[in-house]
């Protein structure tokens, strides 16, 4: 299996071409390396901030999207973490570049039969239109690796509303790819994801100041994002609607809505609680605001049987046929554009 991609070094990970005859360009400013593992693919605070919309709403054009990834084994332990980002010179979407054939999830699966489960964290959902094919791709992918389970969690729809001409063939293609449940989940990032991402791939944000207060707003939005999601799949994500406001049980309160969907099904591996038991006084959630816990299926799962399932997508996924490629090491490495 030749690889699409060439990997290079980097002081904390390494900076990927998702295809190797991508070059600088001046259309796009991430061009050449648009993958990025390890801790080469925190980002700062700002650019977090405008794409994500977090604590507040995306500032960023549209035309931007960023995703955070995951790979992990069965029992949740992390193998790699990394981030994608479009192409505005080839205007191709990360999830686009990340499901390729031959592509960089497809060689990473191929060369390590650890990973089963892929966690996408992304500004937006992923679309299916004619020039991008991002859930075209998602479904080939797992079609052809029925053992992994793909967890994809968004902070706006894209493309999904009336206004847009495509907005129909990303529904049908949203509600195609969550058929697949429980092998994928479509979900809002909310709650205590939030604070995951700020913690793993933020830069200077790590320990206790990576559980900021969740505000309102940003709360709203997460909760009418699972109820979107839910109306365009028919899947409705799980989620504690408003926790009590009494003052003098808050803690109590807090801790018993944690228990009945602990973090730690989300997180696998990572304790909310300090060395007391109890909750840190900053993890309890802002009141008065919908918190949203996803379901996510870790292990145990059946396989997907690729024969009974009924539905197919009609946009084919075209590949070029590119010519042998090797991977290249090196020493160098270009400053991430989203430092600027």
């Amino acid at each position: 299996m030749e690889p699409l991609y060439e990997e290079h070094l980097a002081h904390g990970g390494t900076i990927v071409k998702p295809y190797h005859w991508l070059n600088f360009s001046l259309d796009c400013i991430n061009c050449p390396y648009h993958i990025r593992t390890g801790e080469e693919a925190r980002v700062p605070y700002t650019a977090f901030h405008q794409i994500f919309g977090f604590p507040y709403e995306p500032t960023n054009p549209p035309t931007k999207h960023l995703t955070f990834y995951e790979l992990k084994t069965s029992s949740g332990s992390l193998v790699q973490k990394g981030h994608a980002t479009n192409c505005t010179g080839n205007h191709t979407h990360p999830e686009s570049m990340l499901f390729e054939m031959h592509g960089y999830l497809d060689i990473a699966i191929h060369n390590n039969s650890g990973i089963k489960h892929i966690i996408l964290y992304s500004n937006n959902s992923p679309c299916n239109e004619a020039n991008h094919c991002c859930i075209s791709k998602m479904y080939n992918f797992l079609m052809m690796n029925p053992y992994i389970t793909l967890n994809i969690y968004f902070s706006h729809l894209y493309h999904t509303g009336d206004g847009f001409p495509a907005a129909a063939w990303n529904r049908e293609a949203l509600r195609i790819l969550a058929s697949l449940w429980p092998h994928v989940t479509l979900s809002p990032i909310s709650g205590g994801i939030w604070h995951s991402l700020l913690n793993n791939f933020v830069k200077g944000v790590s320990g206790s100041t990576a559980f900021q207060p969740i505000l309102t707003g940003r709360a709203m939005a997460d909760r009418h994002n699972a109820y979107e999601i839910n109306t365009i799949t028919g899947i409705k994500p799980y989620f504690t609607d408003v926790l009590p406001q009494t003052k003098g049980n808050q803690n109590i309160m807090a801790q018993a809505a944690l228990e009945s969907y602990p973090l730690s099904n989300v997180f696998p591996g990572q304790s909310f609680q300090g060395a007391s038991g109890q909750l840190e006084p900053n993890l309890i959630p802002e009141l008065r605001i919908p918190v949203v816990f996803v379901l996510v299926p870790y292990r145990d799962l059946p396989l997907i049987q690729v024969g009974e399932n009924s539905h197919k997508l009609r946009l084919a996924v075209r590949h070029l046929n590119m010519p042998q490629v090797s991977i290249y090491n090196g020493k160098g490495s270009k400053t991430s554009p989203l430092e600027n």
